[in-house]
C-alpha cells in the first residue's frame, strides 16, 4: 500500500496539551475507524506550527477524505517514493 506524508499548517499545535493531543487523535481514529482497514495512520510529528503525518493508503482521495472527515487541514500531501536510513549507505 502506498505510503504518503501529509503537511498539515497548525499554529501552534506544539502548545497544545497532552489532553488535546489525545482528543485529536481519538477524532482521527475514530474517523479511521469509519473508513475501514484500507487507510492506516503510521505516526505524526508535532513540531511549533506544523504536523507531519505518515500514513499508508491507497491513495490521495483517501488522504483528503480522512482529514476533511476529521477537521483537520491537509495542506501537503507527499507520496513515499522509497524510504532511506543510515543502512541505506552500506554496501
Amino acid at each position: 500500500m502506498p505510503k504518503y506524508v501529509i503537511e498539515r499548517e497548525m499554529p501552534n499545535v506544539g502548545n497544545l496539551s497532552q489532553e488535546q493531543l489525545q482528543q485529536a487523535a481519538q477524532t482521527s481514529c475514530g474517523v479511521l475507524m469509519e473508513m475501514g482497514p484500507s487507510i492506516q495512520w503510521v505516526q505524526s510529528y508535532v513540531t511549533d506550527d506544523k504536523i507531519y503525518c505518515v500514513y499508508n493508503a491507497p491513495d490521495e482521495e483517501a488522504i483528503k477524505k480522512h482529514a476533511a472527515d476529521a477537521g483537520f487541514p491537509a495542506d501537503k500531501i507527499s507520496r513515499v517514493r522509497t524510504i532511506m536510513d543510515p543502512t541505506t549507505a552500506e554496501v
